[in-house]
This record gives C-alpha cells, sequence and structure tokens, in this order.
C-alpha cells in the first residue's frame, strides 16, 4: 500500500522530492500541488522507524511557511506535523512570537514540545502561554488555542511555573468552569432574510433536551458555542493533569497511611460542612469548583441522551470525573466523605449496564485507593470486575487494554486481594486470547503478579492452550442469540462442523473448562477439542494468538522459577515433555513453541540438575517412541543433551550404573531409528544436531560405565562410516554429514584414553571453576590442548 510504498523510498528520491517542494514553498500562490506535495511528504518521513534527513533549505521554508499569517490552515498544519516528526533536530530555529495569531503559536509549540526540552524549549513555551494569560481576558479568544498547550506543558515540566503564575491559572480555571455563559453563541454570518430575533442565540441545553438551569459544563448540548464555552471544555480536559501537579505536595501526594488517619478524622468530617462557608484560597477554591463539577457531570449522566453520541460522551465522562474525585479525595481527605454517597449510587446503577462497565474501573480503582474510609465492600466489588466483565465484554479491544492497564496499575492495592486476581487469569486469558497482538507486552509485564506456586501448572497448561481459546470465542460470538449487527469475527471463514462441535452436549465439558472464569485446580486433556476445532487454525486471530505465545512463555518461565521449589519444577518439567505433541494444529504454532519449551527445559535442569535422576522413567518413556521426533527436534536434542550432562554422580548421589545403562540402551535404539529412517512426504528430515547430540550423550555415559566403551566406540565407526556413505546425502545435506563425521572421529578419538574422556566430558566441579579456565598453567587447559593435538594427528589418519 502507500506506507510500503512510503517506506521503499530512498535517500537520493526523497532528496529530488524535497526540491520540488521548495520550489512550491517558494511561489506565491500555494495551491493544492502544494497541499498534496506536502501530504506525501509526511507519509514519506512517518512510515519509517528511523528519522529521516531532509535538507536544511528545506526545513527552513517549512518554517517560514508555519509562521506565514496569511497561509492556509492546512498548510501550517502539515508543516507543523512534518517538523514534529523531525524532531529533536538541530536544524530547527522557531522561536515563541507573539506576532503570530494563536492558532499558528498553537502549531509552534507543539513542535518545540516535541525537540524534548534540550534547550529549555518547555519553559519557554510555558512562559509564553502564560504571558498571554496575564495580558488578555479570560474570554479572549486566542486562549481557546493555547490552554491545550499549557496542558501539555503541565505534565512535561510540572516545575515550570512560578508560585504567583500557578494561582492566576488556577484563578483563571474557576472561571471557566463556572462561569461559563449558558445561551449559545452566535452564528459567524446572518441572512439577508433573517431576522434580529431570529438571530438571538437560545439557551444551552441538557442531553435529554431540558433548558440547562445550571452551571455550563462538558454534557451541556447547543448548536453553537461561545469561545468561554469552549475554554469550559478544554479546563476541564486539563483539570486532572492540573490538580495532580498544583498542589503544594507536587505530583507525590499523602502517604496512604497518613491518608487514612485523616480520613478517619473528626477534623476532615468539620471541614467537609463548613469549606463552602468561607472565602478559599485560588487552589483550593478551584478544588472546590472541580467538585462541584464532577457532582454536576454525575448528575447530568443519569439523564437519558437523545442521541448516541451524547450518550457515549455521558460515559467518557463520568470516567474522567471519578478520576478527578479521586484526585481531590487524595489531595483533602474531607472530598470523601462529600463524595461518598454519589459514588456509591454511581456503582450501583453501572455495574447493571453492560454500557457503562468502563466506568466501573475508575470507580473500582476510587474504592481500592481509599481502603477501609470507603466502607465499601471490596471484595464483592473485585468479584463483579473479574467474573462478570471478562466474561461479556473480552472482545472490546479499549476495554480489554484499560482493564489490563488497571490492574497493573493497581498491584500495589490489591494487597490481600491479589488472590481474587491471580484466580482470575482464566478470565483475563479471555482479554488476551482476543486481542494478543496489542496486549502481548501489557501481558508480559503482568504475568510476575499472575504467577503463583498453587496454579502455575493451570496457567502454563491455559496459554498452551491460548490459541484453541481464540477459536472457541470465536465460536461463542457466532453462537450468541443477540449477534452484533457488525461481526466480531472472521466472516471469510465458515466452520459449520465446528459450531455443530460447539453446541454437541457430548463436548459442553471440555469447551466450559476451556472457558472457565476462575481457576479450578484441575487440568483438562483438551486434544479432543483440538482435533475438533482444526478447521478454526485457518482464523486469522487465531494466528495472531499463536505468534504471541511464545513470548508469553518466555514470560512466564521467567517469573515461576522465581516461586517453583524442587518438586513443582518436577511437575513442570513432566508437563514440557507431555504437552510437546498436545498443541492447537495452527500454522507453525508447535515450531515456536517447541523452541521455547527446549530452552525452558534446560534451564530447569540448570536449577535442578538431579531432575534428570528423578524423572528417569518419564524420560526414558518419552524417548522410546520416535513418532513425532522431527517435528520435535528441538526439544528432544535438549533433553538428550540434558541426560548427558545431568546424569551423573556429580550432579545428584542417586544416579547409579543401571541407571546408565538404561539411558545408554534406550538412546542407542534412538539414534538407529534417527539413522535408518528416511524424509518422506509424512516423516521430514531429521535434523543433523539430533545425530551429533546423540552420539556426544552415548560418549559421556560410556565415559561414566566404562564397560559401555566398546559399544559406544563400534557405533562411533558405524556412524563414521555411514557419514561416508552417498546414501546419506538423502538424509542430511553435505555440511551435516561432514559435522556427523567430525563429532564422530573426534568422540573416537577421546575414548581411545578413557580417563582423558572422563575428565574432558565429566569435568568435576573443581574443574569447571573460573580458575581453571583463566590460568593456563592448571590442568585444563593443559589437557584440552594434549587432547587436540591427538585429535588431529588421528584425524590425519583417518581416509577423507
Amino acid at each position: 500500500g502507500l506506507c510500503h510504498h512510503a517506506q521503499e523510498i530512498q535517500d537520493e528520491e526523497l532528496k529530488k522530492f524535497c526540491s520540488r517542494i521548495c520550489k512550491l514553498l517558494q511561489a506565491e500562490d500555494l495551491g493544492p500541488d502544494t497541499l498534496d506535495s506536502l501530504q506525501r511528504l509526511f507519509l514519506i518521513i512517518s512510515a519509517t522507524k528511523y528519522s529521516r534527513r531532509l535538507e536544511k533549505t528545506c526545513v527552513d521554508l517549512l518554517q517560514a511557511t508555519l509562521g506565514l499569517p496569511a497561509c492556509p490552515e492546512q498548510l501550517q498544519v502539515l508543516c507543523a506535523a512534518i517538523l514534529r516528526e523531525m524532531s529533536p533536530s538541530d536544524s530547527l530555529s522557531l522561536a515563541w512570537d507573539h506576532t503570530q495569531n494563536s492558532r499558528q503559536l498553537s502549531l509552534v509549540a507543539s513542535v518545540l514540545l516535541a525537540q524534548g526540552d534540550r534547550n529549555e524549549e518547555v519553559r519557554a513555551v510555558g512562559q509564553g502561554v502564560l504571558r498571554a494569560l496575564e495580558s488578555r481576558q479570560p474570554e479572549g479568544p486566542s486562549l481557546r488555542h493555547l490552554l491545550p498547550v499549557m496542558a501539555k506543558v503541565v505534565v512535561l515540566s510540572p516545575g515550570t511555573l512560578q508560585e504567583d503564575q500557578a494561582t492566576l491559572l488556577s484563578k483563571r480555571l474557576v472561571d471557566w468552569l463556572r462561569y461559563a455563559s449558558l445561551q449559545q453563541g452566535l452564528p459567524h454570518s446572518g441572512s439577508f432574510f433573517s431576522t434580529p430575533r431570529a438571530r438571538q442565540p437560545g439557551p444551552i441545553t441538557e442531553v435529554d433536551g431540558a433548558v440547562a438551569t445550571d452551571f455550563f459544563t462538558v454534557l451541556s448540548t447547543g448548536h453553537r458555542f461561545t469561545e468561554d464555552q469552549w475554554l469550559n471544555v478544554q479546563a476541564f480536559s486539563m483539570l486532572r493533569a492540573w490538580l495532580l501537579h498544583s498542589g503544594p505536595e507536587g505530583p507525590g501526594t499523602l502517604d496512604t497511611d497518613d491518608r487514612s488517619e485523616q480520613e478517619g478524622s473528626t477534623l476532615s468530617v468539620i471541614s467537609a460542612t463548613s469549606s463552602a462557608g468561607r472565602l478559599l484560597p485560588p487552589r483550593e477554591r478551584l478544588r472546590e469548583v472541580a467538585f462541584e463539577y464532577c457532582q454536576r457531570l454525575t448528575e447530568q449522566s443519569n439523564r437519558r441522551a437523545l442521541r448516541k453520541g451524547d450518550s457515549d460522551l455521558q460515559k467518557a465522562c463520568l470516567v474522567e470525573a471519578v478520576l478527578v474525585l479521586d484526585v481531590l479525595c487524595r489531595q483533602d481527605p474531607s472530598f470523601l466523605y462529600r463524595s461518598l454517597s454519589c459514588l456509591k449510587a454511581l456503582h450501583g446503577r453501572v455495574r447493571g449496564d453492560p454500557a457503562s462497565v468502563r466506568v466501573l474501573l475508575p470507580l473500582a480503582h476510587f474504592f481500592l485507593s481509599h481502603g477501609e474510609a470507603a466502607a465499601v465492600d471490596s471484595e464483592a466489588v473485585y468479584q463483579h470486575l473479574f467474573t462478570r466483565i471478562p466474561v461479556e465484554q473480552f472482545h472490546s479491544p479499549m476495554l480489554a487494554f484499560e482493564f489490563i492497564q488497571f490492574c497493573r496499575d493497581n498491584l500495589h492495592l490489591f494487597s490481600g486481594h491479589l488472590s481474587t486476581l491471580r484466580l482470575s487469569f482464566p478470565n483475563l486469558f479471555k482479554f488476551l486470547a482476543w486481542n494478543s497482538p496489542p496486549l502481548t507486552s501489557e501481558f508480559v509485564a503482568l504475568l510476575p503478579a499472575l504467577v503463583d506456586a498453587g496454579t502455575a501448572l493451570e496457567m502454563l497448561h491455559a496459554l498452551l492452550d491460548l490459541p484453541c481459546l481464540t477459536a472457541v470465542l470465536d465460536l461463542q460470538l457466532r453462537s450468541a442469540p443477540a449477534a452484533s449487527e457488525r461481526p466480531l469475527w472472521d466472516t471469510s471463514l465458515r466452520a459449520p462442523s465446528c459450531l455443530e462441535a460447539f453446541r454437541d452436549p457430548q463436548f459442553q465439558g471440555l469447551f466450559q473448562y476451556l472457558l472457565r472464569p476462575k481457576a479450578s485446580g484441575t487440568t483438562e486433556r483438551l486434544a479432543p477439542l483440538h482435533q475438533l476445532l482444526q478447521p478454526m487454525a485457518g482464523c486469522a486471530r487465531v494466528a495472531q494468538c499463536a505468534q504471541a505465545v511464545p513470548t508469553l512463555l518466555q514470560a512466564f518461565f521467567s517469573a515461576v522459577t522465581q516461586v517453583a521449589d524442587g518438586s513443582l519444577i518436577n511437575q513442570l518439567a513432566l508437563l514440557l515433555l507431555g504437552r510437546s505433541d498436545s498443541l492447537y494444529p495452527a500454522p507453525g504454532y508447535a515450531a515456536g513453541v517447541h523452541s521455547v519449551l527446549s530452552s525452558q527445559f534446560l534451564a530447569l535442569c540448570t536449577l535442578k540438575p538431579s531432575l534428570v535422576v528423578e524423572l528417569a522413567r518419564d524420560l526414558l518413556e518419552f524417548l522410546g517412541s520416535v513418532n513425532g521426533l522431527c517435528s520435535r527436534a528441538s526439544l528432544v536434542t535438549s533433553v538428550v543433551w540434558a541426560i548427558g550432562e545431568y546424569l551423573s554422580v556429580t550432579y545428584d548421589r542417586r544416579c547409579t550404573v543401571e541407571q546408565i545403562n538404561k539411558f545408554f540402551e534406550a538412546l542407542e535404539a534412538l539414534l538407529f531409528e534417527v539413522t535408518q529412517c528416511r524424509p518422506s512426504a509424512a516423516l521430514p528430515r531429521c535434523p543433523h544436531q539430533v545425530v551429533t547430540v546423540l552420539m556426544t550423550t552415548l560418549t559421556k555415559l560410556a565415559s561414566r560405565s566404562q564397560d559401555l566403551i566398546p559399544r559406544a566406540s563400534l557405533l562411533l565407526s558405524k556412524m563414521r562410516t555411514l557419514a561416508h556413505s552417498p546414501a546419506t546425502s538423502s538424509t542430511h545435506s553435505e555440511e551435516g554429514a561432514e559435522a556427523i563425521r567430525t563429532r564422530a572421529t573426534e568422540l573416537l578419538t577421546l575414548l581411545k584414553m578413557p580417563s582423558v574422556a572422563q575428565f574432558v566430558l565429566t569435568p568435576s566441579t573443581e574443574v569447571c571453576s573460573p580458575r581453571y579456565h583463566r590460568d593456563a598453567n592448571t590442568a585444563l587447559p593443559l589437557a584440552l590442548r594434549t587432547v587436540s593435538r591427538l585429535v588431529e594427528r588421528e584425524a590425519g589418519f583417518m581416509p577423507g
């Protein structure tokens, strides 16, 4: 598409295009060609991850065009967007110029703020906006464009404002929030036939059409708005950021312990009733007005909106109002007692309304933040939040992101309720299964808090079955009686057999297990579902989920190894082996998962080397069948390597000669099977790494039970001969055959010196210490040099 084409444009072509733009910008008439060229330039420089370099002449002309008084607004917006994409840049020379109009100043400010405050641009922009505030009346037309800039400055650099400037801004915000006009704005121009009476502005109305009798808010409606009404809306949009950064404590408010003491004091209750009757300083007056504004929004949200857009706006304003009230209550605990009745009533109203579900998250955050002082049954709030919402709203991408963000942001507040969160992981995984690409990084960050020794095995099963869960959620939406007018599933995919299976009572138990809301403490073998749902494997959403699972598995193992004891490590290792051949058949899924499982099996063995001896019977059983070996080559290679490394008395005194002999026989049989089978359409080529690791492990075991050395030597001789055979070319590449031949030669040479073989292949703990690798005079480097010479000498007598 266009983006792909923009990414492929080379620097030389871009340079020519910039020369053309320079000519257009120097012309007197900046017409449609200029607009089209600037749009293309913006696409080119924004389509790549790396910064595109533009000629200095072009950059200077873009800056000059941005400052032209009579330049069309569209062109200036594009110039600012291009310059922002280039930021930070040393070639920019924009300055805050008071001769420009406010719209141009806001665009210049956006470019300066994108510079990253390398030359105190943020402070300069903030001071410029404040000077405009000081010099103009509150209803001045310029402030409508500059107030959003001030909001950005407050967030980027809270310390920019001096005390008197902060006081001035608080006063202005009070005026805009509380005293905006209740009359609609005048039309821009009247018709010749219109009468003065017809041009009179009408009153502001509520969302249900009633005439507004209280002060103007963002939920007030009308056909046209005055400047002070626009400033009212913008003031509310920046209110929370300003409250957070303008308090005497700065961004860090009262500690939880101190706050709870104040919230429980009689003084707070008294101040709540007396603050309205006395003259307040500007900051406290702003908090009081902010509280009244939020109360008014809560009342307005009860009205039945005539338009869907107003209904959506009601919910968005409720979310922001609750967040503002939370800030107010943290800064001044007296507001808590004035807010509780309103917020409890709001919670009772919205918890049964699926359309208002997003409001529940800031409400739950409020009740979490204020703990026992809120006098709310927090357990009931959590249960509703984690039990019903993911089941009913997993397909809402915005809610999914906000829900997981809520969990991450409030981990420090869950305290005694962390078990509720951990047990709810099957429900949280519904969000992940349906929205895996955008939520993967969020879950990677959340998983350490979700992983618990008691549910780790069940969680690992759930992660491995995640693509299967995606397919089942798809079927659930398709079979819902009240299907959406705009389907949320892939309409190009037809899977009638899967829908029939989903409704079949015979499989209801398995489907219900996969859709369970909480951890059950049990595991079910879902292989029958994998076969039933195979037609869904081609669904795009299932494929996206399958691509995310390896990353999630890495995060899971990083977390679980922090809490796992010896018993759990054994169980995890067995689960890896058992599930390696029981995965949902999504394209490329098994290969990605096996790659992770193989590396994690080795990590578990490193954590607990005795695992190999303790799970000897299970490992022998795993190696006993060649079925699927080539498709699981990476995992088989890791298991074989771990046996050779850790099946030794060095790591576990319980290791016996009998065990070593049993593993030798199993691996010998496996090597025979691997080298005798021929690749076909049903049986793919087995990687040569499996063969070389099998030979190495067999040699290691023989060095620990010297009765096996003759058998191992004979086997290695056969492998070396086989590697020279023309028939090997059908099984392995020339490079693979050479690797097998070289490894067999090296291992044969080692076995001719059993004591050296044991020293090199099974070094003691002392030999593995760093001293033996740093000091050239110690035994290990000397032994390695000696063995290398012997191997080279022996290899020289071998036929090529």
